[in-house]
């Protein structure tokens, strides 16, 4: 059995860079950038109004006459004089002979002259050429997660394709005799299985679209035939469930026999003990325990982190944050503790039920509250450390 710590390390150790490959910019939300991305042309590619108004070279004449018109998309190069001006809109192209534009409730308009009620400084309302990025700047640098604004960005200056890491191709194994799917008929002696939907849920949020569900009875030749298969197709395998060591928790023995390399099993802490970790030709094998709150704690600390490596993050674990503690903590058990806990600006408050079989405190907990193996007691108003799940 082992710390906390010493698993982290071994989980970020084992955990690869998935291969590079290139996808469509309107397809890459989600992905990290796997190369630095550099400016092809100038944002914006020529000098653009800010506003609707009127261009004009900027003097102490207050009196115009309008000679023309630009609208967006327009690329008449106009040769305004210095009593001159034209009208233009927002993201218009401005003319070199022109240097100021002021907007359209600063004028008054007259036929076709107007008069500057308040005459803006000198260059007000034009954006220059490469204002946002010159040709061969550095857009976005390797690593980068691609956002909504990321993808605008790219887009913008005409990119169609980025290389990014790929996702890994992710399974979920439940296994249990007792387990009943949502919506069947519920017998004495079962309980609906919903593990699957939660971790579907988690490797969703964490990026992780498309996961496929297979399901064992606590049988070991069904155990190890479906493992088989899983190991020759996904990068990253998650079992719930059968990995203690009842007499039919076969989940180990299976996958020790399939080749797959244990790199740690039990983890001194609580949720959460009996956690397996392996690896076989670089496909990651988590094997979860399965009570629900002990398997969602797991994903958080421990499957995340490797999830995030894989992906190309270069911080992959949870952030970490202090708080003052709102009611003392007793830790008698010599394991480090994570505890469904509420913080706001300057407090966080533990939750009751802490039970590893319960999700309830979990629905509405947005963080973890972390109580190392070696601390006894925390009192009331000491900082404590936060993982934010939020």
């Amino acid at each position: 059995m082992i710390q906390v710590d010493k698993a982290l390390s071994i989980i970020a150790d084992n955990s690869i860079k998935m291969p590079v490959r290139k996808i469509k910019v309107c397809k890459s939300l989600g992905y990290i950038l796997a190369e630095t991305v550099y400016a092809p042309i100038a944002m914006p590619p020529f000098r653009q109004s800010a506003m609707d108004g009127y261009a004009f070279t900027r003097s102490e004449n207050k009196q115009y006459d309008v000679v023309g018109i630009s609208q967006a998309g327009d690329n008449d190069k106009y040769k305004i004089k210095a009593n001159q001006a034209i009208r233009i809109f927002t993201g218009a192209f401005v003319p070199d002979s022109v240097n100021t534009v002021v907007m359209q409730e600063h004028v008054t308009v007259n036929g076709d002259s107007i008069m500057i009620d308040k005459m803006p400084e000198p260059n007000a309302n034009v954006r220059a050429k490469g204002e946002q990025v010159n040709e061969g700047d550095i857009m976005l640098e390797k690593n980068t997660l691609l956002t909504p604004a990321g993808i605008g960005f790219l887009a913008c200056l005409g990119i169609t394709e980025v290389s990014v890491y790929s996702k890994p191709k992710a399974a979920i194994l439940v296994t249990g005799n007792e387990l009943v799917q949502p919506g069947k008929k519920l017998k004495l002696g079962k309980i609906f299985e919903s593990n699957s939907i939660m971790l579907q849920a988690a490797l969703e949020t964490a990026g992780i679209k498309k996961v496929k569900v297979f399901r064992v009875k606590d049988n070991l030749k069904a155990t190890k035939k479906v493992l088989k298969k899983l190991l020759s197709k996904y990068d990253m395998i998650l079992v719930s469930g059968g990995i203690s060591v009842g007499d039919y928790d076969f989940v180990k023995e299976a996958l020790l026999k399939k080749g797959v390399e244990e790199l740690f099993y039990k983890i001194n802490q609580k949720p959460g003990k009996p956690l397996f970790f392996g690896n076989k030709e670089e496909k990651l094998i988590f094997a979860l325990p399965g009570n629900p709150a002990s398997s969602l704690t797991s994903f958080y600390v421990y499957v995340l982190p490797a999830l995030k490596k894989m992906m190309g993050f270069e911080e992959i674990h949870l952030k970490r944050i202090v708080r003052k503690l709102s009611t003392a903590v007793i830790n008698t058990t010599g394991k480090t503790l994570f505890l469904k806990a509420l913080y706001d600006e300057t407090h966080v408050s533990v939750l009751d039920s802490q039970s590893s079989a319960m999700l309830n405190t979990f629905a509405t907990a947005n963080s973890l509250l972390f109580v190392p193996y070696d601390s006894t007691e925390i009192k009331k108003g000491e900082d404590v450390t936060l993982l934010p799940l939020d």
